[in-house]
């Protein structure tokens, strides 16, 4: 590890802080910190729904609300019951009766307002000093004492329970779970991929731990509709479980640019005039409280870093794994083509087109399908001079016509033959076997060609048997 940072340490430290530090400020919609940046305004009537749900509405306002309203409600309880006790003692005159063993007050001792108080807060509170007491003969008294019990029980459980929930929200626990402050764009594996860092500083593990990414970028519809904000899913592994983490150490998260990807046309130049925002949505249980935890940050055009890769954060110590936090938002760089993943596509089945071998037929594809042609078709396509003299003898046997046939046909095959002839020295990287079955097939062709040119000759016929005689005399040893 240490000779990776004396390597690449501190040059790589530089590239990677002083290009986010040279970013261009601009609105988020989810800050680093993960606040959302969203107000809700002109909610008009439906503003009372907050009163409906009301514990919830307590808890998701801030410290300083919630301790006011905290204060003032004791306060005002306390003041509204004193001020019953006081009026109780006031009706019956015991403000201004001597308390003695002539006269019983509803309340021993209680002569003016703050006396009520401070037996309200000896009750409420179950101190109980024993100079201030009840007396039976006070039937109000008793009732508005039940009364204080009830209502003091119900305050108490709600003030104290939000408090309470509002001090083991988990939302603090996000506060020791790491996003890098950039991401990179690089080569892994052979793909171009997206990805940024995140890490754990407390040693108590993310139960499930689980992470999500949202592309949020505006666009418009073909049918011309615009959609502000656009969220879209980026694939982090979620059909491999590569989205489930196991965060003892610091991950990198990786998404990879495919056909299916949003950044699929993005390329290093086309990098500098979008406008999106990723949002990363890091979600687990506290192994300590076992309450869920979401940590969130985002990830702006300006904080991509193209052709960049993290820095190395794991050593091996004595008997343990140590990480070194001071590089955790550290990058270098490493060679990455600027070109988007659909031009490295094109360009690689451009290459692949040029660079590929002539489609052409070897001989033996060209020559093997004259040996296997079927003849039944062109029994009727004679040449011109051999229809002639079919037709001069229209009672000529049948062994004629068939011999003729069979004779145009190695006439036609000659034909072709020629050709092939003609067309062999085009192929001179042919192997010696291809070049002794064309000599063969040239041999056949002189024969064929001397047999047809004969046949040829012969255009008058003195008789039916004559004919039969020539046509026989001058076909090939083989016919």
């Amino acid at each position: 590890m240490s000779a990776v940072r004396r390597k690449f340490g501190d040059e790589y430290q530089a590239v990677g802080l002083a290009r986010c530090s040279a970013r261009r400020e601009r609105q988020r919609f989810v800050d680093k910190n993960g606040r959302c940046n969203v107000q809700h305004g002109n909610l008009g009537g439906e503003s009372s729904r907050y009163l409906s749900d009301l514990f919830t509405t307590l808890v998701d306002l801030k410290w300083r609300w919630n301790l006011l309203i905290f204060l003032l409600t004791y306060t005002v309880a306390w003041l509204v019951m004193a001020s019953m006790w006081w009026g109780i003692a006031y009706l019956r005159g015991d403000l201004h009766q001597a308390h003695g063993d002539a006269y019983s007050p509803c309340v021993a001792n209680v002569y003016n307002f703050p006396s009520a108080f401070l037996f309200f807060i000896e009750t409420e509170a179950t101190i109980g000093y024993g100079h201030r007491y009840i007396t039976e003969r006070c039937p109000e008294g008793i009732v508005l004492f039940l009364f204080q019990s009830l209502l003091g029980s119900v305050v108490d459980a709600f003030l104290i329970g939000c408090m309470f929930i509002k001090m083991s929200q988990p939302k603090k626990r996000a506060e020791t779970l790491m996003f890098s402050r950039a991401a990179v764009i690089s080569q892994r594996d052979a793909k171009l991929c997206l990805m940024f860092r995140v890490g754990n500083l407390r040693n108590s593990h993310m139960v499930s731990a689980q992470i999500r990414c949202k592309l949020i970028k505006s666009r418009q519809t073909p049918e011309g509709e615009f959609l502000p904000l656009d969220q879209c899913e980026l694939d982090v592994g979620f059909g491999t479980g590569a989205d489930q983490l196991f965060l003892v150490s610091p991950l990198t998260i990786c998404h990879e640019i495919n056909s299916e990807s949003p950044f699929f046309c993005l390329s290093q130049r086309s990098l500098r005039s979008e406008q999106f925002e990723i949002v990363v949505i890091l979600e687990g249980i506290v192994e300590t409280t076992g309450m869920t935890c979401q940590a969130r940050t985002s990830y702006t055009e300006d904080e991509v870093l193209w052709g960049h890769r993290f820095l190395p954060v794991m050593s091996l110590e004595d008997g343990f794994f140590r990480v070194d936090y001071s590089q955790f938002h550290a990058t270098f760089e490493v060679p990455t083509p600027p070109y988007s993943v659909k031009e490295q596509e094109e360009n690689l089945a451009q290459s692949s087109l040029l660079n590929s071998p002539f489609d052409k037929k070897t001989r033996r594809e060209q020559v093997c399908p004259l040996d296997c042609v079927d003849t039944t078709g062109e029994k009727n396509k004679l040449p011109v001079k051999l229809q002639k003299i079919s037709l001069r003898k229209e009672g000529l046997p049948q062994r004629a016509p068939r011999m003729s046939s069979s004779n145009t046909e190695k006439t036609s095959s000659t034909g072709d033959l020629l050709k092939i002839q003609e067309m062999s020295p085009i192929y001179d990287g042919e192997d010696s076997d291809d070049r002794m079955q064309l000599k063969a097939l040239k041999i056949k062709t002189k024969a064929l060609t001397q047999s047809t040119r004969d046949l040829e000759s012969q255009k008058d016929f003195p008789s039916m048997g004559a004919l039969e005689v020539k046509l026989e005399d001058n076909f090939p040893a083989k016919l």
